[in-house]
């Protein structure tokens, strides 16, 4: 009698295996199982011979494992051309401005950053407070009501006093409601475009002091 040997548990323990070594590939994965079943053929007991469907479980199952190896390679194709595809798009916003989160205004020769404001419902009252770099508040602006989505505006540098404001670095805060409810309202800072990366999450702009951000990250071009 022959020696009868367990194919779809050696299978399972090769699948497994394989799964932990990131150097396995379907080639090898098909190798081992050719062998595992032409010794298996070779020794199974004749009173008990392997039926067809075992074989065509068998076959399913390598097969599988090849199709997935090859969809990923696919999709890692796919993924790959779209970053590239990404950060051609990105390079055109070079030398643009941009709003993303943040809360900063700067001042220097008569002018100033714009600054908006990203709010996720309709305002009836809406007032943006400026203050200088040691927290003394120097300018307040009523807004009024505003609509749901993205706004951006330009503040004239003038102090509360009607003097020009000093050059520097300047923040603010939003304060927007509907009735007598507090808003969520984001504020959303002017940043220059100075040039474009690549990375494997896609295309990454840089914006020299402001730091970097993705295109996800942009909340307005200007």
């Amino acid at each position: 009698m022959g020696i009868a040997v367990g194919v779809n548990d050696s299978l399972d323990n090769t699948t497994i295996t394989s799964s932990s070594t990131t150097d396995s590939s379907a080639t090898d994965l098909q190798s081992s199982f050719l062998t595992l079943l032409v010794a298996q053929l070779q020794n199974q007991d004749p009173t008990n011979p392997m039926e067809n469907s075992e074989l065509t479980s068998q076959l399913a199952q390598i097969n599988t494992v090849s199709g997935i190896e090859k969809l990923n390679t696919t999709l890692a194709s796919i993924s790959s051309q779209i970053n590239s595809n990404q950060s051609l798009d990105a390079s055109t916003l070079i030398g643009q401005g941009v709003m993303i989160d943040g809360s900063q205004i700067l001042v220097g020769s008569s002018t100033t950053t714009p600054f908006g404001i990203d709010l996720e419902t309709a305002s009836d009252s809406t007032t943006v407070t400026i203050s200088d770099s040691s927290g003394a508040v120097v300018r307040t602006i009523d807004l009024g009501g505003l609509t749901a989505g993205v706004h951006s505006y330009s503040w004239d540098g003038t102090l509360t006093d009607g003097s020009t404001a000093p050059d520097g670095k300047y923040t603010f805060t939003i304060a927007a409601s509907s009735g007598t409810t507090q808003l969520v309202a984001q504020p959303l800072n002017y940043a220059l475009v100075n040039g474009v990366t690549n990375s494997s999450s896609g295309a990454v702009l840089d914006l020299g002091t402001m730091g970097t951000a993705t295109l996800d990250e942009i909340s307005q071009i200007l």
